[in-house]
């Protein structure tokens, strides 16, 4: 390494210091640094766990599972309100097995068995026509629903729309129903094994919206309507045949970890907060 390159790189050492010792205590920052050969960047992320990124967005939040309460727990609590918590369906596992998404935050991750495995609200909910569907999961199973809403609290739906899931070929889909199924879809697999994080943003002004890992990836305002009906959220499973793509086992095989709906559509730079937030 030449002096010179090695005094840059001490430089911005020196610089992160700085930053650090800025930090107001009893704060919560992250800092992220970046070294290439072209160009050096440094830069603090506004929140340093996925709860604080969460709570930072709560008046606009219905609910947050961070789904990390230990194996064999009943409930899944909401930590926005508490006032729509979820419950867990058949079998229920934590795992606290490195590497996690939102490693900074307590607790492990919902490991979801392809068969049994899957959390409904206790409440039910008329008609959302305006929100936004946030989870981080981690899977290598081409097949199955992360997030959506449903007819029934449990078992199969009758009428099922609103939901992220991954198809036959592994991408990812978010899905609305409206005399037909309208779906954007991201371009590549997301089945590779490794932590991401899905939103979808719906409403009758912007249409739906996807994001990958903080990035929109797939986009339609011409889809503004959803179906009618009155349903649960529902998060590991639910019906899902006929829908493009769609596995013969709808039961998401994997790992999940904080899932929220929102009232709201949820800004750009809202997701990438959440996203810097658990990286």
């Amino acid at each position: 390494m030449s002096l010179r390159r090695a005094a840059a790189i001490a430089a911005i050492a020196v610089g992160a210091l700085a930053v650090v010792a800025a930090v107001v205590p009893g704060s919560s920052a992250a800092y992220v640094a970046r070294i290439a050969n072209s160009t050096d960047t440094a830069a603090t992320a506004p929140f340093f766990t996925c709860a604080a990124a969460l709570a930072n967005d709560k008046s606009a939040a219905l609910f947050t599972l961070p789904l990390n309460e230990a194996s064999n727990s009943t409930t899944a609590v909401d930590s926005d309100s508490g006032a729509y918590p979820g419950t867990y369906r058949g079998t229920m596992t934590t795992s606290t097995t490195t590497p996690l998404a939102c490693s900074r935050d307590t607790g492990g991750a919902y490991v979801l068995n392809g068969t049994s495995s899957y959390v409904s609200t206790a409440t039910s909910f008329a008609n959302p026509q305006t929100f936004s569907e946030e989870v981080w999961f981690k899977t290598t199973v081409a097949g199955g629903k992360l997030m959506g809403f449903g007819s029934s609290q449990t078992g199969s739906s009758g009428s099922y729309d609103r939901h992220l899931y991954i198809n036959t070929s592994g991408q990812l889909v978010f899905g609305t129903y409206n005399a037909a199924t309208k779906t954007i879809v991201t371009s590549t697999p997301v089945t590779d094994g490794t932590w991401h994080q899905a939103v979808a943003t719906f409403s009758g002004s912007t249409g739906m919206a996807l994001y990958l890992d903080g990035a929109l990836v797939a986009q339609n305002t011409t889809y503004t309507v959803a179906q009618n009906f009155t349903g649960f959220w529902r998060v590991g499973y639910d019906a899902i045949a006929s829908w493009p793509g769609a596995p013969t086992n709808a039961y998401f095989t994997g790992s999940l970890r904080f899932a929220s709906v929102y009232t709201t559509v949820l800004t750009a730079a809202q997701v990438q907060n959440h996203y810097n937030a658990g990286r």
